[in-house]
């Protein structure tokens, strides 16, 4: 049973996630190492930031470097040199976003997903049985079930179709996982839990619904669907909120694909426990930086972002981030940095990513405490 308790302010929840790989507290951030590594860095700086779970993708790894590969090294753990925590996501947002953004790449039937790879254009197929099977092979200790993942903006219709296959799937991927679960001899601690996926757009009606079917299958969580903002852009607020709701308070809350801090001290409010996104790295090696600032506003916890290639730190001397315990961050010179920037180096981008890396740990843990 998740240990999971309420605090006193908003509807923000304290918990103890356990898995056969250690225990986290939440609310926590993972994040994306999806083709089994967080780019531009290696796994002892990652674990310096204070990461103590990543995610990587199912979809990837099962295309490059395939799964005989993984299975010869142990598993994914063992593959990646990573002791902590993994989550797998189902692939199924990769796919289909292929898909909707190219007919042409692939197919979505009621029973799978017909696509071509695009490493080498084979055909390759993804059932919700296989979905599981390849994660079990990963060894992960948190896998997600395969889900419809259609664009917030698509009809009424469409989206009930898709929330129809979403828990038709979930039903798939339970029985599917309950084999492996006895074929392997996995119980305790060592068992992985499942989350499943809660779609249906921004019609909040169909939320609930989704929420409701898929809870009478029974999961160890579940979690927000598809992109957290409408086609204009803005986040879907009263939909993450009103979906939190819905959850059972004793499963696990999962906000897939998010996000910026701001987003995730919103989520977190509202009884958000899990939280992943490629926010921190994509946007380091692009020079955004992220730091706490001291003192709080009226919605909470603050924090600044800067560019480094903005050309006023061409003669910044003050360190990159004086209160971090990454020594390379407390040392080099944003001066420096802006000139790593500028001439488009990799060790630019590395000590970006680690400083957001190490940023949003910082951040839910100052989440944490300030509940």
């Amino acid at each position: 049973m998740p240990k999971i308790s309420r605090t006193n302010k908003s509807k923000s929840r304290r918990g103890l996630l356990r898995t056969a790989h250690g225990s986290l507290l939440t609310p926590f951030f993972m994040p994306d190492a999806t083709r089994g590594f967080v780019k531009l860095t290696d796994n002892e700086a990652v674990r310096r930031t204070g990461t103590a779970a990543l995610v990587v993708n199912t979809f990837h790894l099962y295309l490059q470097p395939g799964l005989d590969l993984i299975k010869k090294a142990g598993g994914l753990h063992k593959f990646m040199d990573w002791s902590g925590p993994l989550l797998s996501d189902s692939g199924g947002y990769q796919v289909f976003s292929l898909i909707h953004r190219n007919p042409r790449a692939g197919k979505i039937t009621d029973d799978k997903v017909i696509f071509r790879s695009p490493l080498d254009g084979s055909r390759q197929e993804l059932t919700p049985e296989k979905s599981i099977q390849i994660q079990f092979v990963l060894g992960t200790d948190m896998m997600v079930c395969l889900d419809d993942c259609p664009p917030n903006e698509f009809s009424r219709g469409d989206l009930e179709k898709a929330v129809a296959r979403t828990i038709a799937w979930a039903k798939r991927c339970k029985i599917e996982y309950l084999k492996q679960i006895k074929k392997r001899k996995l119980s305790g601690r060592k068992r992985p839990l499942l989350f499943a996926v809660i779609q249906g757009g921004a019609e909040i009606d169909l939320r609930e619904y989704c929420t409701r079917e898929l809870v009478k299958i029974g999961f160890d969580g579940y979690g927000f669907g598809a992109r957290p903002v409408d086609k204009a852009g803005k986040f879907l607020d009263q939909v993450l909120r009103r979906t939190a709701e819905f959850i059972p308070p004793d499963a696990w809350r999962f906000a897939l694909g998010i996000g910026t801090p701001r987003d995730i001290m919103r989520c977190a409010s509202m009884g958000w426990d899990m939280f992943d996104c490629v926010i921190p790295t994509r946007e380091g090696r692009h020079g955004k930086l992220f730091l706490l600032s001291s003192g709080k506003n009226a919605a909470g916890l603050k924090y600044d972002s800067l560019n480094i290639n903005n050309a006023r730190f061409a003669a910044d001397w003050r360190p990159i981030n004086a209160a971090s315990s990454l020594p390379e961050l407390k040392k080099t010179s944003r001066a420096y940095l802006h000139h790593l920037f500028r001439l488009n180096d990799p060790l630019g981008q590395r000590l970006a990513s680690l400083n957001n890396l190490e940023f949003y740990q910082i951040w839910l843990k100052e989440i944490y405490r300030s509940r």
